[in-house]
């Protein structure tokens, strides 16, 4: 029997097509991709050319753009229940709170799974995996939600709620399912790719791990042990298919291809009519240009970021700050140069919370950049608690990625001078994961919004063109 897998993760609420990165060697080419109409026509041709197939998002699924946001996740519902995924897990996903969660998993015509995702009792808050047959053979799939949810996001992303990274609870629920009847045994993690590495490299009995949270493109599977693993970068630029023979109740051989999602995938006209509906309230939003950039505006590096160096800059000239800090997102489509819009900039920071500017010594600072680093880079990766690195405006951080946690850090320069660990500094920022709650003082939350701040500052300095002495180093 040939088995299809169709896969995606990590779409963040892009209904649309939208412009992408794709790497060709040294360059950087922009092209045009996603959108869940040519996403669900690519599932459908999967269908019709193999009917034993099954498909899978890894979640992310329910915040990252406008509609999404506002909705709580509901907009996007009747799109995902007309694809017809089998089950999904999650993260952001959890953004406004547990019982919306379980609202939205009352909606979808699939489950949202997680073996670690625990109420305050005690008791499971997610189903803990289905199984499906196709032609005799029992499949089931088991899944894990983000172990970073009631750790580094917000507290009413997880309240009421205790998750753990699963590692325990994942061999006896690989037992379980075998004692029903398993024959392969899937995973569907949002763990992150190195933390599913690291936990298949100790648990066996996993045939398939469907990966997602990092956006790693994918373009071969990595096998772990006899495990095969897949994710398949982000916002729905690409679509995996997985290919399974299987005779004798095991996986003989496999075939995969990592499917860019571009214009050469014709849509589904029903799909692009219902999602016509849903963006109809935000196309003055995509009208609306408020600036232009001279450069491209993408968050594809690791230790900084073109969008977020405008983000920072923007609230800074808002603010008089020393210094500005922002999360290391991950999610957030590029903006080629040229016109800009005020959609680009709610893709930028959806949530578009208040400005917010505080004191921070010399030392919180210290501080809060080696926490950062180490949630980053950890020679552990279940203790890789983050996304990118923090992003900075208004220092220099000379650091050895390599050291230790608690001694990356060889030295910090506040403009040209060296951090003082007793000095102040006036520092502006956007929501707690720019800065923790726990450090700073006299914090005052602005009158104006992170969208309202870079509006201003793009109508007064376009084409932005970045002064390259003002961006964040890390040396």
């Amino acid at each position: 029997m040939k088995l299809s897998i169709a896969y995606l993760n990590d779409v963040h609420g892009y209904l649309e097509p939208h412009p992408e990165v794709f790497f060709e060697a040294e360059k950087r080419e922009i092209k045009t991709a996603g959108g869940y109409s040519r996403i669900y026509s690519l599932i459908n041709n999967i269908r019709k050319q193999n009917p034993n197939t099954l498909a899978f998002d890894g979640g992310d699924t329910f915040h990252g753009t406008l509609p999404v946001v506002k909705s709580k996740g509901e907009a996007i519902i009747p799109v995902l229940n007309k694809i017809g995924f089998n089950a999904m897990v999650g993260h952001w996903d959890f953004a406004y709170g547990p019982d919306q969660l379980l609202n939205l998993n009352r909606q979808l015509n699939y489950p949202v799974l997680g073996i670690n995702v625990y109420a305050s009792e005690g008791q499971l808050f997610l189903k803990p995996y289905i199984i499906v047959e196709v032609e005799k053979i029992k499949i089931a799939v088991i899944g894990i939600c983000s172990n970073i949810i009631d750790k580094t996001m917000p507290e009413r992303f997880s309240e009421g709620l205790i998750i753990t990274e699963g590692t325990e609870e994942l061999p006896k629920y690989i037992e379980e399912v075998k004692s029903k009847g398993a024959d392969l045994v899937f995973l569907l993690s949002h763990n992150g790719y190195p933390q599913d590495i690291k936990m298949l490299s100790g648990i066996k009995g996993i045939d398939v791990c469907l990966s997602a949270h990092t956006h790693n493109r994918l373009f071969e599977p990595t096998m772990v042990n006899d495990t095969i693993l897949i994710q398949c970068g982000c916002h729905g630029s690409f679509l995996g298919h997985l290919q399974l023979e299987i005779s004798e109740k095991r996986i003989q051989s496999h075939q995969y291809e990592l499917i860019p999602v571009t214009e050469s995938v014709e849509s589904d006209k029903e799909m692009d009519e219902m999602i016509a509906v849903i963006m109809k309230p935000y196309q003055d939003l995509q009208a609306e240009i408020v600036g232009q950039t001279g450069v491209l505006l993408d968050r594809y590096n690791t230790l900084n970021s073109s969008m977020d160096d405008l983000l920072l800059i923007a609230i800074m000239d808002a603010t008089s700050a020393d210094l500005a800090f922002s999360n290391g997102w991950r999610y957030g489509v590029p903006i080629p140069p040229g016109p800009v819009s005020k959609w680009d900039l709610f893709n930028m920071i959806p949530m578009n919370p208040p400005v917010s500017v505080l004191e921070l010594t010399g030392q919180e600072i210290f501080n809060m950049l080696e926490e950062n680093l180490e949630r980053t880079f950890s020679a552990d990766p279940m203790k890789q608690m983050g996304g990118y690195v923090k992003r900075c405006l208004g220092l220099t951080a000379y650091i050895r990625i390599e050291n230790p946690k608690g001694h990356r850090i060889q030295d910090i320069y506040i403009g040209k001078e060296r951090l003082k660990p007793d000095e102040i500094y006036k520092s502006a920022f956007v929501t707690q994961q720019g800065v923790p709650a726990n450090l700073g003082a006299n914090q005052i939350d602005l009158p104006f919004t992170v969208v309202e701040a870079l509006t201003h500052f793009l109508q007064k300095n376009s084409p932005y063109n970045p002064d390259k002495s003002l961006v964040f180093s890390l040396i």
